[in-house]
Order: structure tokens, then C-alpha cells, then sequence
């Protein structure tokens, strides 16, 4: 019997933490659903990452009135995946700020994207009936692009190809704490659906070189401290690269999708099969791989109707 497509048995709601990661900086998880951060300025506040709906986005607003009465300014999304978006018009924020690559990305596949999204997890989607539309950007950056929150310098930067080719983090460097988006998690499965294997590692290094004293990641819990913060990023290493490598032998053999989704799971099944949403991801990651591996550097774009003929086709 086939596994219930990706998360759509998924009904359990996870409990939501608020937790301080710098002076005025703070991190809202939820037990491996999708984070988002605040950035607390002398007169404003920025949000990294608006959630998937204006409703769940509104847990988000009244945890940052627990800490200031000051308005959201500024909404930086990492990427353009649904979940992470398209709850944006809840916070009314002047400037909304994606990466022109993101930004290409929404116009791309953002509404397939949706569609896709939506059929695998539909408890992230909670109010979606709310939801204005796709989540355009007010501002774009090509590299790299600095917000002054008064006195609070903000750096927003692309480092590099890894869960999009549109990633980017924030960086405040009065506290040496990051953002990072999907680029570093912590005991969730990446989701590479997306991705760019060949390129994560060097992304990942060109986040260490920072040296963050703090991360607040895509998804788990808050990274607090040096020693939290490099056993993350090491632990998303060995997952990008455990899913990455197998996948990529079986093709260099001439192997089949299916072979590739049974070397995988050889590897990363005892190292990773607790971590969150980790069945959700696999199939998707094992196709991603294997496309990579075979020489595709532009991830196919995912539907609804694909969604459901590949994971019948690894799961069946």
C-alpha cells in the first residue's frame, strides 16, 4: 500500500516558541514547520519570512506584540515557496524584499508552486481562503542590499545556490546573528526539491564564514550560540550530501529513478528518518538529485498533476 501522499495526513498543530536570539532579534518556530524571524529597529520592525497564509502570519504579529508596539516596516521573504510567502499582507509592510532571482522564480512557477504546495500540506494553509494572490516583491536586490532600521544595520545577501536558486539570508551584524532561510535547518529534513546539490556546501561555508553567534533556521529550533549554530549547519552538510551522493551513483551507472529513491534510503534513513517532515521530502529530494546527478542544473518545475505521478511512481 502506497504512503499517504507527502504531508497530507499531517493534522497535528504544532506548538509555537518566541525566542530571543540577540538584543531585539527573535526567532518563531514550530516544532519543523516553516520559521520566521524579527528584527527589532529603533523605531520599526522587519520580519524574515511571512508564513503561508495572513491568518498563520497573525501568530506571528502577536508574538512581536508581546515585545513592541513598533510597526512593520520591512518583510524579507528568502525564497518563493508558498509556505513562506503567502501570508505577507498581514503585516502591511512598506517594503517587501526578495532577490531579483526570487523574484524571477514567482513569475516562473510561483502560482504552480502554490497548487503543489497546497495539495502536499494543506494544514500549513490554514485561512488560505485569505490569501490575496501571489506575493509580488516592492524592492529587489541583485547580490546583496542594506536596510537601516534606524541606528540597526540589516544586510540581506545571497550567498550562494542551495534550497533555490534565489536564497538569501539576513545578516545583523551588531549581534552576529543570522537568518538563514531553508539554507540551514535544524533536525528537519531539507527540502531539495528545488535545489542546487553541487552548490549547498559552498553556500553553507560562505555562512560559517560569518560566524554566526546565533542562526535563526527555516525550520526547527532556534540555534543559540556557536557551538548550536555549526552542528546545524554540519548536520544539513550531511543531509544535502547523503541524499546527493547516492543518487548521483546510481545514475553515473545508468541506474533508474527508482534504483536512486532505494540507495537513499539506505543511507539516509538511520541518520535522519526522525527529523521532520523527512518522508514528506524524500521523494521530491530523490528526483531533484537524480535530475542534478544526470546533468539538469534547473530543477524542473513541480505541479500538482507531477507531485502525485512521481510519488506514485516511488511510493506505489
Amino acid at each position: 500500500m502506497a504512503a499517504e501522499f507527502a504531508s497530507k495526513g499531517d493534522l497535528t498543530e504544532k506548538k509555537t516558541s518566541f525566542t530571543e536570539i540577540g538584543e531585539g532579534l527573535y526567532a518563531f518556530t514550530a516544532e519543523g514547520d516553516p520559521n520566521s524571524g524579527v528584527i527589532i529597529g529603533d523605531e520599526s520592525v522587519m520580519v524574515v519570512e511571512a508564513q503561508a497564509t495572513p491568518k498563520l502570519a497573525r501568530k506571528v504579529i502577536d508574538c512581536i506584540r508581546e515585545v513592541t508596539d513598533k510597526p512593520v516596516s520591512h518583510l524579507v521573504l528568502t525564497h518563493y515557496h508558498a509556505v513562506r510567502v503567502l501570508g505577507a499582507s498581514a503585516y502591511n509592510a512598506r517594503q517587501v524584499v526578495m532577490s531579483d532571482v526570487a523574484c524571477a522564480m514567482v513569475a516562473e512557477r510561483g502560482q504552480e508552486d502554490w497548487d503543489s504546495e497546497f495539495q502536499r500540506f494543506p494544514r500549513l494553509f490554514e485561512g488560505h481562503e485569505g490569501i490575496p494572490g501571489l506575493t509580488w516583491p516592492t524592492t529587489t536586490f541583485s547580490d546583496s542590499m542594506t536596510v537601516y532600521l534606524g541606528k540597526r544595520r540589516v544586510d540581506i545577501m545571497q550567498l550562494g545556490r542551495a534550497h533555490t536558486a534565489g536564497d538569501a539570508v539576513v545578516w545583523v551584524p551588531d549581534q552576529e546573528v543570522m537568518f538563514t532561510g531553508d539554507i540551514v535547518e535544524y533536525r528537519s529534513a531539507c527540502y531539495c526539491g528545488d535545489g542546487h546539490f553541487g552548490d549547498w556546501g559552498d553556500t553553507l561555508d560562505n555562512v560559517q564564514l560569518f560566524d554566526p553567534a546565533s542562526v535563526a533556521p527555516g525550520r526547527g529550533d532556534a540555534l543559540v550560540g556557536r557551538a548550536a549554530v555549526e552542528a546545524a549547519i554540519d548536520c544539513t552538510r550531511d543531509f544535502v550530501e547523503s541524499t546527493y551522493r547516492p543518487a548521483a551513483k546510481v545514475a553515473a551507472r545508468g541506474g533508474s529513478l527508482k534504483d536512486a529513491w532505494d540507495a537513499v534510503r539506505e543511507e539516509c534513513d538511520p541518520k535522519f528518518a526522525d527529523f521532520a517532515i523527512y518522508e514528506h521530502c524524500l521523494p521530491f529530494n530523490v528526483s531533484r538529485a537524480f535530475d542534478e546527478a544526470r546533468g539538469i542544473d534547473t530543477p524542473r518545475i513541480w505541479t500538482a498533476e507531477r507531485d502525485l505521478l512521481m510519488w506514485e511512481q516511488l511510493q506505489g
